[in-house]
């Protein structure tokens, strides 16, 4: 895959990383942490950066590295890094307290390379001859290893999905598989997931099972029929990977049978019962004559029953199936002409304005809304109001060049601690758009939270307050709001919310999108990409959007620019 200033910027921060736990010389550790921050301050894409030694920061030697990496995917520096540096000490990393520079301690004061090393250190009492490791600290680290590794029973699904494309690359590769497709609860587009499922249709069985017990990452095998094989796949975590191989003519109802959910798969045994009639994974049997029918795709297995497609995601078990009795005007992701939340190389995006700009003309959207980091998040190299004019600038150039694609000059400001907002409002008036989000103070009383809500929700400038809740999916709950109450203030001042289609996201929730269309509140689905692949997240949030059955007008990036623009005035 093509390298964008992220990775290298990730690359650079990496390399930093393993030779401060190498215990090298710190101003080697602090140019490379000094060239990745030089590289995220440049507004300008890799791509744009001619010379990378005319970047500050980076020398001959470091440019070389990077070019190394550009052109062959791989950095020489890293792989020996990695071959010095003991492997057991990158997931002690995420044990809280310890750090590259106190690891590195440990790895030469006491020898520790693995969480068994540290442990027993801790244990035996020789870890507090070290300066900085009191009683409380090597409390901290020994409860910290005893969630080290262990796998909770449903991974975050923004884990599962990419390791999922890793898998279907692999399986496109295979010639002997004519058909396959993703099933359980990840083709649901569920939160969490336990583990993977596949159906596929495969001539050749020896040879295609051979490549599907051989596939990368295997850590074990755990069976290898001809109707199934499962094997075990290392990430972060073990995940199970179950293949179920099919004929052609039984794919479509043993994809709808694994898919699920098991709710759903209650409601259509029953509608069948009623016609006389048995549903199992291999076809739709007629109780009377014990035909078995078979169905080309699974449009095909709803129609025989009378119903619409029903897509993955809204097989819940609830009332998808009387619903679906009729024609449901579902979002589409055709139905999208803008995306109203992005991020460029002006604060912490991979690619540059221009660089989104021309994407987003590939994609056919009407219109795009650049919403850089404001000011308060310094981490994210966020613009004050000086660099925010500056960026307008190029945006009134660029919408003089297009005319297919309007670019709305917007910014994501933080709602600052103390209820305040990152801008005055006579700057505010000078933007297009304004999203509004919080990203600090997570751990404030549900009373401040809301203040600062509030405030920005009363902001007459404020357009759309973004991933309302800061919740990350599997990570961190979010902090203490009430969504209820925000919806109907959000109501009061006709401020539009956003469903993120981030994975790592999917905030607003469906329950709470449908919610807000009861109370006649107007969302945004937006990716808040920070670089190219993340503006496909769309495609999420539209289905994220059909789990609460939510309606075209109610989207304001479905609406035609003139009635986007009224909105926002």
């Amino acid at each position: 895959m093509k390298k964008n200033k992220k990775d290298i910027i990730r690359l650079l921060e990496e390399i930093a990383l393993y030779l401060e736990l190498k215990g090298e010389n710190p101003f080697r550790i602090s140019a490379y942490r000094k060239a990745a921050q030089a590289l995220e301050r440049d507004i300008r894409s890799l791509e744009e950066i001619e010379d990378l030694t005319t970047v500050a920061g980076i020398g001959k030697g470091t440019n070389e590295l990077i070019v190394e990496y550009i052109e062959t995917g791989e950095s020489q520096t890293l792989t020996d890094l990695k071959e010095d540096v003991p492997s057991g000490l990158i997931p002690l990393l995420k044990v809280p307290g310890l750090g590259g520079k106190r690891l590195s301690t440990l790895y030469k004061e006491l020898n520790v390379v693995d969480a068994e090393s540290l442990k027993t250190v801790c244990e035996d009492g020789s870890i507090k001859n070290i300066r900085g490791f009191g009683a409380k600290t090597v409390q901290n680290i020994l409860q910290g290893l005893k969630q080290l590794g262990t796998r909770p029973e449903r991974l975050a699904i923004s884990d599962m999905l990419p390791i999922a494309n890793d898998i279907e690359a692999y399986l496109q590769s295979i010639e002997d598989i004519s058909r396959y497709s993703l099933a359980g609860s990840l083709r649901r587009l569920e939160e969490t997931v336990k583990d993977i499922d596949f159906i596929i249709v495969a001539s050749n069985l020896e040879h295609v099972r051979e490549k599907l017990v051989t596939i990368p990452h295997v850590k074990e095998v755990i069976a290898n029929g001809n109707t199934k094989v499962s094997v075990t796949v290392t990430y972060d975590y073990d995940i199970n990977v179950d293949f179920r191989i099919v004929s052609d003519e039984e794919f479509a109802t043993t994809l709808h049978h694994f898919t699920g959910s098991k709710e759903h798969n209650v409601l259509m045994r029953q509608r069948a019962k009623k016609r006389g009639e048995k549903i199992n994974e291999y076809g739709v049997v007629v109780e009377e004559t014990n035909e078995l029918i078979h169905f080309e795709t699974e449009e095909a297995f709803f129609n025989h029953f009378n119903l619409q497609y029903i897509p993955p995601e809204l097989r819940q078990g609830k009332e998808e199936v009387e619903r679906f009795e009729q024609n449901i005007p579902l979002l589409k992701k055709e139905d999208i002409r803008g995306d109203l939340h992005m991020h460029t190389t002006w604060s912490d995006g991979a690619q540059s304005l221009e660089e989104m700009a021309e994407r987003a003309r590939t994609l056919g959207y009407e219109y795009i809304a650049i919403t850089d980091h404001s000011k308060f998040l310094k981490v994210a190299n966020g613009l004050d109001e000086t660099r925010l004019r500056q960026q307008k600038e190029e945006i009134n150039r660029l919408n003089e060049k297009y005319d297919d694609l309007t670019i709305l000059a917007g910014v994501e400001m933080d709602i600052l601690p103390d209820g305040t907002l990152d801008f005055s409002d006579e700057f505010l008036q000078e933007m297009d758009l304004v999203i509004a989000t919080i990203h600090s103070s997570f751990n404030q009383t549900e009373e401040e939270i809301m203040t600062r809500l509030f405030n920005a929700l009363e902001n007459p400038y404020v357009d759309i307050v973004a991933h309302p809740t800061g919740r990350l999916i599997g990570r961190r709950s979010g902090y203490k709001v009430d969504v209820e109450r925000l919806i109907h203030k959000a109501k009061e001042t006709n401020t539009a919310l956003e469903l993120n289609s981030n994975p790592h996201r999917f905030d607003l929730a469906p329950h709470y999108l449908q919610l807000a269309e009861e109370n006649g509140v107007k969302l945004a689905i937006n990716t808040d990409a920070h670089s190219f692949n993340m503006l496909k997240h769309m495609d999420y949030g539209v289905r994220v959007a059909n789990k609460a059955y939510i309606q075209r007008q109610s989207v304001i990036n479905t609406w035609s620019k003139d009635d986007l623009l009224a909105f926002l005035k």
